[in-house]
């Protein structure tokens, strides 16, 4: 049983960064297909961007491609999510997803981790 740890959540303003940290321990790190999902309040939870087990795959949500990064170091068992110019919509909790296809990574099956909090405002 993978279990995940996200960090790195916080208060910004508009157009500043933010990273997350996901460590994945429990597992074969690098065996295992990893994404980053968000859930805002009353609304759905959508896929942000995955990242597959070599870190060769990379697909982003339509409202963060272009300014958000997923990137893995599987020598620390962590993905990461770089968010770049931030705007109020990113608001939400983010969530880690941790699977053994990357299928299943992309439709938010697997393990999860707590969550973090994101929000932007002025």
């Amino acid at each position: 049983q993978v279990q995940l740890v996200e960090s790195g959540g916080g208060l910004v303003q508009p157009g500043e960064s933010l990273k997350l940290s996901c460590a994945a321990s429990g597992g074969i790190f690098s065996r295992n297909h990893m994404g980053w999902f968000r859930q805002a309040p009353g609304k759905q939870r959508e896929m942000v961007a995955t990242i597959s087990a070599a870190g060769l795959t990379t697909n982003y949500g339509p409202s963060v491609k272009g300014r958000f990064t997923i990137s893995r170091d599987n020598a620390k068992s962590t993905v990461y999510l770089q968010m770049n110019s931030l705007e109020a919509e990113d608001t939400a909790v983010y969530y880690c997803n941790s699977a053994p296809t990357y299928n299943d990574v992309l439709r938010g099956l697997g393990s999860w981790g707590q969550g973090t909090q994101v929000t932007v405002s002025s």
